[in-house]
């Protein structure tokens, strides 16, 4: 075997492997779905956004999906929408748009821990945190299903609403159950990372039809056709030219989605051999899009820590991410002096690393990925040392 790079030896991938490619959808088939909104000078809010809603509700399984620019404003208008008091329990290992969606409607975060295999919300720490809490926001974490009916189980003995940030979750599901029918509401994300792409926005998944409405007139500044806003809203609108991408990229997620499920298989096969390399756990019979494809290092077993083998996959041309580092209660934007005190959370963030996974990728360069993982484990000690 040869050096790894960073002690020397030749890249593996001189080119550099990507983190990720968009799946974007052939820009002629985009441009002919949106051609009768365009000559009709209908560019927002039109026939394709009513198109993508019902497509999606089909693929959710679900009575309303609502499309909104972004998932995070979807989420806000949620929150809005409930009229939740006091705080909302949320997991900190997630992405920060969860909190900020919290937080721009005048709420508390209570953060709580994850499990350190799943990386999913810790529902018996949970349990503990719920005196006074208003509300439940449960992340599918890197599209695996999170356990919904037991978050839904603790949000109805608290007898308070559950909405699951589903932002990776699009074609997820709970062993027969699609993702999105859980919980008062489930939101989307179709950002160019996701496996759904539409440049820009998002979806409200419900099947509340006074909630849908209200998100419908949400998302349109409150606004219920007479210009007497009933509420506080925002421009929350999807643009035509999204629903149009977001209409193309649905009609080859079937095939994009097997994709995902057949690379994530490949890396586990090569990657669960490799000592201190554990992939994240899925319960049985559940099905996770793979948004990201997420290991955690067990540094007494691999040799090395995580931060060590990001930068020997660096020095390899392979581009990764540390997501969630640091976690969102440790960030600038929700860091307190009295904030809470979760030691998994913080454990987990520093051990994660999520490697390239898209449709472009080959299988042989995610053996050749394995391949390397494996050199840097069997070199650990000295990629430590420098």
């Amino acid at each position: 075997m040869t050096q790894p790079a960073i002690l020397g030896g030749i890249p593996a991938f001189p080119d550099g492997v990507a983190f990720v490619r968009p799946p974007a959808p052939p820009l002629d088939a985009v441009m002919a779905k949106l051609e009768n909104s365009y000559n009709q000078g209908m560019l927002t809010n039109g026939p394709l956004v009513r198109e993508l809603e019902a497509a999606a509700a089909a693929a959710l399984e679900v009575r309303n999906v609502v499309a909104v620019s972004s998932c995070t404003t979807g989420l806000m208008l949620v929150f809005r929408a409930l009229g939740v008091q006091g705080d909302v329990l949320l997991p900190s290992f997630t992405f920060s748009a969860s909190a900020h969606a919290v937080a721009w409607n005048g709420l508390n975060c209570r953060f709580a821990e994850c499990d350190p295999n799943s990386f999913q919300l810790d529902l018996g720490d949970a349990k503990e945190r719920m005196d006074g809490v208003g509300a439940i926001l449960a992340t599918h974490v890197f599209g695996a299903p999170c356990r919904p009916e037991e978050v839904e189980n603790l949000a109805a003995n608290a007898g308070v609403p559950v909405v699951f940030d589903a932002a990776h979750g699009f074609g997820s599901r709970r062993g027969n159950r699609a993702l999105g029918g859980f919980g008062v509401a489930e939101v989307f994300s179709l950002t160019p990372t996701k496996p759904v792409v539409a440049g820009e926005g998002g979806l409200v998944a419900t099947n509340d039809d006074a909630l849908a409405a209200q998100l419908r007139m949400g998302r349109d500044y409150g606004n219920p056709g007479n210009y007497d806003t009933q509420f506080v809203g925002l421009n929350g609108r999807m643009s035509e030219m999204h629903a149009a991408v977001a209409l193309c990229s649905l009609e080859a997620f079937p095939a994009h989605l097997e994709r995902r499920h057949a690379m994530a298989a490949r890396y586990s096969d090569g990657l669960r051999v490799i000592p201190g390399v554990k992939v994240q756990h899925l319960d049985e019979g559940d099905s996770s899009t793979f948004k990201d494809f997420t290991i955690a290092i067990e540094t007494s077993a691999f040799g090395c820590d995580r931060d060590a083998l990001v930068s020997a996959l660096k020095a390899e041309g392979v581009d990764t991410r540390n997501y969630f580092d640091p976690p969102v209660h440790q960030q600038q934007s929700h860091a307190r002096a009295d904030g809470p005190n979760l030691p998994v959370t913080d454990r987990t963030s520093k051990r994660v690393v999520s490697l390239p996974i898209y449709p472009a990728l080959t299988d042989a360069v995610i053996d050749q990925i394995c391949a390397v993982i494996a050199r840097i484990h069997d070199h650990a000690k000295a990629i430590q040392a420098c």
